[in-house]
């Protein structure tokens, strides 16, 4: 695309080939079991088991409120999620997922990380699925998969980009450092 490698615009185009490729892929494997894109994010997110206020899940989905709602009451219909009103600030909702979702999450997780490992791509946890990681890079902080120190570098990216994000993004790290899942270990957020 560009005559100078590593130009913004060969950046734009390899992370948007990127996430079509993985989302095509990921759709594919959560197909068998009538679950959107959409609809792993907001499971990925509940996982925690913290429940999170909808207006949260909406923003960490990348959904406008109405879709979400109507995403959420599907899920609520298959008895993968739960809303209940926040026991601190009783005019906000939110979702948790059932036992039933803590078990189907599960499942598919197992799906989209075996998924993922088929491509080569170390888990984010660290323990790696079997692959060589990214090409063999070499993570930029010790410890820390190719794959993660990837995922971190991109929120990095979006935190610079998008100045809302910056708070999400400092919370999310405190609950990756307090032994929390990662979002994509457990995707928020993709």
């Amino acid at each position: 695309m560009s005559d100078v490698p590593g130009a913004p615009a060969d950046l734009l185009r390899s992370l948007t080939r990127a996430e079509r490729l993985l989302s095509r892929r990921l759709g594919a494997v959560l197909a068998d079991d009538a679950i959107s894109i959409e609809a792993w994010r907001v499971l990925c997110l509940l996982a925690d088991g913290q429940g999170h206020p909808m207006s949260e899940v909406s923003v960490e989905a990348s959904l406008p409120p109405g879709t979400l709602t109507k995403l959420v009451d599907q899920l609520v219909d298959r008895n993968l999620v739960f809303r209940r009103i926040d026991p601190i600030d009783r005019r906000r909702i939110r979702a948790y997922l059932t036992a039933r979702g803590r078990r189907e999450h599960a499942r598919l997780d197992e799906r989209v990380r075996a998924s993922i490992a088929e491509l080569g791509v170390v888990e984010l946890g660290g323990a790696g699925l079997g692959g060589a990681g990214l090409g063999g890079a070499e993570t930029g902080q010790p410890g820390l998969s190719p794959a993660a120190d990837l995922v971190g570098q991109l929120d990095h990216l979006i935190g610079r980009l998008d100045p809302t994000q910056r708070v999400d993004a400092a919370r999310r790290d405190d609950r990756v450092d307090a032994g929390g899942p990662h979002r994509w270990a457990a995707t928020r957020k993709a």
